[in-house]
């Protein structure tokens, strides 16, 4: 091969078969691999395939009921390690829209997160408008809107604040948007597209004057049940330059939306970027 080799799995042979290898050590914190592994995930654009083995979300699943039954009288019973010694938490925890910041605190640092003031105020920003939308919140839950907002800056980032649809069956969609610039300004827009996608990259396209190209698109469930929250990935052609875009939400043309957004924010700060380096700022 390619001398290539799972990080995440060397490390937990090493840690569970030690014995067996004569004592090796690895001195790898592995109850910090499932965050380190969102975090690389969550930053290159990459989704973890759901049955990759460690971090995938089915890594410490089991279906069968005599499995779980198994598992839960002795959670070794069909696994060489917990969930708990590479990181992945099974809270109980459940937060719903009444919950207080204090409660969402606490959730937060029991999930290894710690946010100043202002972080924590725009965590609980973010979980209010989605608990008010899905009702209760898991611990699942939060870490997906954690992840999601760490790869925003709030300070350079357009804001999607309305979105709606119309267009009959067999007709061509119609989307219009509102989006909020770094400045507070508010700027609207709609378009028609072949489908809801199509004509929302062409709303907020004329909303904020952009002209991007999609040229790669994923919706996934990032949680469980049918209420799970979704996420958009895009990669798009602006500018002669390709972007990616993350977004998350209750509602997967709302991630979308945001997805784009970020795509399209994340172009004008480069070419920012390349001005100021440009006449020497």
């Amino acid at each position: 091969r390619a001398g290539n080799a799972s990080l995440e799995e060397m490390a937990m042979i090493l840690r569970t078969r030690a014995e067996d290898l004569g004592g090796l050590w690895s001195g790898i914190h592995t109850t910090e691999i499932t965050k380190a592994s969102r975090m690389v995930s969550r930053l290159t654009g990459y989704e973890i395939q759901p049955n990759k083995a460690i971090v995938g979300r089915n890594a410490f699943a089991h279906e069968a009921g005599i499995h779980q039954h198994g598992v839960l009288a002795n959670p070794l019973t069909y696994e060489i390690m917990d969930a708990q010694s590479v990181g992945l938490m099974q809270s109980e925890l459940v937060l719903g829209k009444h919950s207080g910041r204090h409660a969402l605190r606490q959730a937060l640092t029991d999930l290894g997160y710690e946010l100043d003031k202002d972080a924590l105020n725009e965590a609980f920003r973010r979980f209010k408008a989605v608990a008010d939308r899905k009702g209760e919140l898991t611990a699942m839950d939060l870490e997906a809107l954690m992840e999601d907002e760490m790869r925003v800056d709030h300070e350079h980032q357009l804001e999607l604040r309305d979105i709606s649809f119309s267009g009959a069956s067999g007709d061509k969609a119609r989307a219009q948007v509102t989006v909020r610039s770094t400045d507070g300004t508010e700027f609207s827009g709609e378009a028609e597209g072949d489908g809801p996608v199509a004509a929302l990259i062409g709303a907020i396209d004329a909303a904020v004057g952009s002209a991007g190209t999609l040229l790669e698109y994923s919706v996934s469930a990032v949680t469980d049940g049918p209420d799970a929250l979704g996420e958009a990935r895009v990669l798009c052609e602006l500018n002669g330059r390709q972007f990616t875009g993350q977004g998350v939400s209750p509602d997967v043309l709302e991630a979308s939306a945001i997805a784009y957004l970020r795509a399209v924010t994340a172009s004008r700060n480069a070419d920012t970027t390349e001005r100021m380096a440009e006449s020497g700022v």
